[in-house]
């Protein structure tokens, strides 16, 4: 895979996992957001630094928008 092929898999793989977390974080403990943050990462293949997921799970449990592209073009991380 080309890596302007793997940084737009990338991108996507968080996007849905970043949407599929904020659906319901209204009521969830940043705990309970961690967890499924790392649950859909772990599916989608895609890995973050650990500064990377507590900043992420920090963001959604404040409603932040969050930049997922910066995100997914970063040289922290990686596929899985």
């Amino acid at each position: 895979m080309t890596e302007m092929n793997q940084d737009s898999a990338r991108t996507e793989a968080l996007q849905r996992v970043i949407e599929r977390v904020t659906s319901w974080q209204e009521t969830a403990t940043d705990g309970t957001i961690h967890d499924e943050l790392d649950k859909g990462l772990r599916e989608a293949g895609v890995t973050l630094t650990e500064a990377q997921r507590d900043q992420l799970v920090h963001d959604i449990s404040e409603g932040r928008e969050i930049d997922v592209a910066a995100l997914a073009t970063t040289d922290e991380g990686g596929p899985a």
